[in-house]
Parts: C-alpha cells; structure tokens; sequence
C-alpha cells in the first residue's frame, strides 16, 4: 500500500469544503486529519502563534503581516471565506453620526486591529468615504494574532480584559464599532445601535460595480518546511480544494437543500451580480485585483515595512498551459 504523508488542516466548517472533510475527495498522496471546531480567532492565533497545524484556513491581514515579518508560511491562493463589509459598520444612534464623515475624529472599536473584516472595512472607510485611518482613536479588544509595531500617528488603545466593544458601544463609551459578526446589541434589538449604512446591500453592490471586489477574508496557510520538503503538495492541496468546491457548489445549487422560501431567487441574483463563480481559488485576474489592495491596504496602513508581489506571498500552483485548470 502506497504511503501517505499525514497532514492536519484546520478550517471552517463550509459546504464548500464538504467532500473533503467527509472523504468523497482526497487529495492526491496526502492524508488529512481535518479540524472544524474551532472559531476563527483561535484558530488563526493557533496556527500563526504556535504552529499547531501544517495547513490552515487563515486571517489574511494577518498572514501578510507575518510574511512581512520573516515568519515561515506561507499561502495557497485558496480562500474559504469572502464577505462584504459594509453591513459590519455599527453606530451608538445618539452620538450624531448620519454618515461616514461623521467617524473623524471619533473613538472606534475593534475585535483587533488585525481583523481582515476591519481592515477591509479601514480601507474602504478611507479610499471610498474619506475617513483616515489616522483620523479615528481605535480601541481594541483582542490581542492580535501576529504582534506588530503600531506605526507613527495611529491612536490605538489595547482595552482591558474586563471591557467589550459591543458593550461599550452601546453605553455610549464608544462611537462606533467595525466588527466581523453581527453584535449582540443588534441582535437583541437595542435601540442604542444601528448600522451606519442601513441599506448596506446596496452600498455593496454598488461597491462591487465599482471596483470588482469581493472581499477576500481568509487565506489558506501551510508551513513552509512542508512546502520545502515536499513542493508538490501545495497543487495537490489545491486540487482537492477546488474539487471540493465544485462538489458544493453543485449540491448548493438546488433550492431544495436550504429551508428558504427564495433561496434560488437569492442565487440567481448572485449569479447576476457577481458572475457564475464568485467564490474562485487561484490568481485570476479579479483575485488579484483583490489581494493587491488588501497588501496595499497594509502597507499604507503601515503594518508592513515594505510592498510585496503577490508572488512573495502565494504559492505558485499552476501546471502551465492546459495542464490541471480545467479538471472540474
């Protein structure tokens, strides 16, 4: 019997990555043992902290950073986990604030600083809205995943164990909050917060128009002395990855499989917007549209120290011409 090398991959629990946990795809020479329980925070510290599995679904503002830094990963371009963010801008409703400009000068709060969905959300607060980064006091929850040197000018205050943004915001100790989930005071239908953009759909597809972004959330880390000693098992990966995907895909696009009176309505109307495959892996033109303003992002953010090519943070996975890309 052919050996396989064992490899361990913490990831989301996604229908996307279905086939691969239940076993209907295996990677070629690889035995994964597949790790779903955790939250994404504590896997992402986990895995860039203490190197607790080979392969990991992970933060990508957070991985750039420690690519920055030296540490030994390095990336897939497999990405489990894209959102738009403008739903995840929260406002205590006494405070004024009737419109992005009104987030100068006012006291923020993070999970952390690192948070891909924040640091989408800085970005696009600055580029489309007009609201610096430096301009605003951040107050975080958190500690990060990778430590990092807050550059000079950021007003960042690291809050103390006892303290929550979500509570704080809505007692009115903070302004706003940018946050990755939906926060308990929205949830339980407290008046004292809203969303900023109340018809935050739109604002994203409008968003999308504008620049063919899909937020890219999360990246597919792998430890680099996997990678030197056995450099055909990030295409491999890949492959099943997107097989994987494929499968789900497939499953998911039968209305019958979610409980939703217009769940197809809902699925055509992504296909329309987004074209037929929104979720893609690998360097397509529009994920490289949109990983290279996540680095530019961090770089004028000053998290990194100097601007990298796409090709210093990725695995390059293709096979040349006709060769993998078309297997499914």
């Amino acid at each position: 019997m052919a050996r396989k090398i064992p490899l361990t991959l913490a990831c989301g629990d996604y229908e996307i990555v279905r086939a691969l946990k239940e076993g209907a795809v295996e990677p070629d020479g690889i035995d994964l043992t597949i790790l779903t329980a955790m939250d994404s925070t504590t896997r992402h510290w986990r895995f860039l902290r203490n190197r607790d599995f080979d392969i990991a679904e992970v933060s990508a503002s957070s991985y750039i950073v420690a690519r920055d830094q030296g540490l030994p990963f390095r990336a897939l371009p497999v990405f489990l986990h894209r959102r738009f963010r403008h739903g995840f801008v929260f406002i205590n409703t006494e405070k004024g604030i009737r419109k992005p400009a009104d987030l100068v000068g006012r006291k923020i709060g993070v999970k952390s600083f690192l948070v891909t969905a924040v640091h989408w959300l800085r970005g696009i607060l600055e580029h489309e809205y007009g609201v610096p980064v430096k301009s605003v006091h951040w107050f975080a929850e958190l500690d990060e995943d990778i430590e990092f040197e807050p550059p000079a000018g950021l007003m960042l205050t690291r809050l103390p164990h006892e303290k929550s943004v979500e509570t704080m915001l809505a007692e009115g100790e903070l302004d706003a909050v940018l946050h990755s989930s939906l926060i308990k005071p929205m949830l339980k239908g407290d008046r004292r917060v809203a969303r900023l953009f109340p018809d935050y759909k739109t604002e994203e597809i409008a968003y999308f128009r504008k620049t063919g972004i899909f937020p890219i959330m999360h990246v597919m880390g792998i430890k680099e002395e996997i990678v030197e000693r056995h450099p055909w098992v990030p295409i491999n990966l890949f492959h099943a990855f997107n097989e994987a995907k494929a499968i789900g895909m497939r499953r998911m696009a039968n209305p019958r499989v979610a409980p939703l009176a217009w769940y197809r309505e809902a699925w055509e109307e992504q296909e329309a917007i987004l074209g037929g495959d929104p979720w893609q892996y690998g360097m397509s033109e529009q994920n490289r549209k949109t990983l290279e303003t996540l680095v530019a992002y961090s770089y004028e953010q000053g998290l990194i120290k100097r601007l990298p090519k796409l090709g210093e943070l990725f695995l390059d996975v293709s096979e040349g011409r006709k060769r993998g890309a078309n297997r499914f």
